[in-house]
């Protein structure tokens, strides 16, 4: 019987023990770890229906990221569906809500970026400025936030200052050549300090080594100092500029030196403003030109589009920035027919 029956000192009890024991915590842990697994599912697939149905609110991103470790880029990625919607408001909110969770560096650094960008967008500029400010203390050489800082200073027209970051820029290798000789321009033209012919003065100096701002120049020449454009008349690419002809008055146009260029003619022509052609060599100034000539003139005029050169979208208006890629004067104007809404000698300025 004593060999049959362990006694509690016997080591082979004691092994049994610590297995029945070690089977115990490990099924114990296992069954919690299921219950806990089943609840954090359903948890999550409330949280992927409220998602669905948009009504996620800041702290459940929080909870994504903190309780679920979902990947930073994918909380990123669920919290930019706002900014497609338009909805900045709510992205700078999920924005703000993330950074109070948010330790690492680098993570930090990539949230203060987003919602610096999502303030541009939403037009809270001074805010941006601050967001981008607060980034290049801890990182200076962020080329992301300097372009920025650039875009923000020449939208609230502080030109100066935005020309200092271009020198920012080179140090980092970026090409801003294009940058500097547009705020050049823009930094001459709102100074009024200067009389409007100095103005014109310094203006053409930068027009004659660099062509690009040609549309600045001529905008500038058509509001301020017409005398000049028309007496320069030759330099300029008037197809360049065809819906600032277009939508010139009477009284602005010298008809004299207009004979002398013939895309002039045959757009004044078919604006109604001359009658000495009966053809011309583009489709929809031919079209207008007979419709002036007809009896029962129809009501028809040019409408204009402007495409970027760089990134191809579209756009109603013109701009000297790209709104959708931030290249500079790379519009380019495309006219088509379209029905008249204006009168005759109406002009947009």
């Amino acid at each position: 019987m004593d060999n049959i029956v362990l006694e509690y000192r016997d080591p082979l009890l004691g092994v049994i023990l610590i297995v029945g024991l070690i089977f115990i915590i490990s099924f114990i842990t296992y069954s919690y770890g299921i219950y806990k697994e089943r609840n954090a599912r359903k948890d999550y697939r409330k949280l992927s229906l409220r998602f669905e149905l948009g009504k996620l609110k800041e702290e459940d991103y929080v909870h994504l990221y903190k309780t679920y470790n979902l990947p930073f880029d994918s909380i990123l990625l669920l919290a930019s569906t706002f900014l497609h919607k338009g909805d900045y408001n709510k992205a700078i909110s999920v924005y703000l809500t993330l950074l109070e969770h948010v330790n690492d560096r680098v993570k930090k650094e990539e949230l203060l970026e987003l919602l610096g960008t999502t303030y541009f967008k939403g037009g809270f500029l001074q805010r941006s400025k601050e967001i981008f400010l607060r980034i290049l203390k801890f990182s200076p050489h962020n080329e992301n936030a300097l372009k920025y800082l650039l875009l923000i200073n020449e939208k609230l027209k502080d030109f100066k200052k935005a020309k200092e970051i271009t020198s920012s820029l080179e140090e980092l290798n970026c090409d801003v050549s294009i940058d500097k000789i547009y705020l050049d321009s823009l930094v001459i033209i709102n100074d009024s300090v200067l009389s409007f012919e100095k103005r014109t003065s310094l203006l053409y100096e930068i027009f004659k080594e660099n062509r690009i701002i040609e549309r600045v120049f001529v905008s500038f020449l058509i509001q301020y100092n017409k005398t000049f454009f028309w007496e320069h008349i030759k330099e300029f690419d008037c197809k360049k500029c065809i819906d600032i002809m277009w939508y010139l008055n009477f009284e602005d146009v010298n008809f004299e030196k207009v004979m002398e260029n013939q895309f002039l003619t045959e757009l004044f022509n078919a604006k109604g403003y001359l009658n000495n052609l009966l053809h011309s060599e583009d489709f929809d100034l031919d079209i207008l030109i007979l419709i002036n000539k007809h009896e029962h003139k129809i009501k028809a005029s040019l409408d204009f589009e402007f495409i970027c050169s760089s990134c191809k979208h579209s756009h109603p208006v013109f701009d000297t920035r790209c709104p959708h890629c931030h290249s500079i004067l790379t519009f380019d104007v495309k006219h088509r027919l379209t029905k008249s809404f204006f009168t005759m000698n109406q002009s947009l300025q």
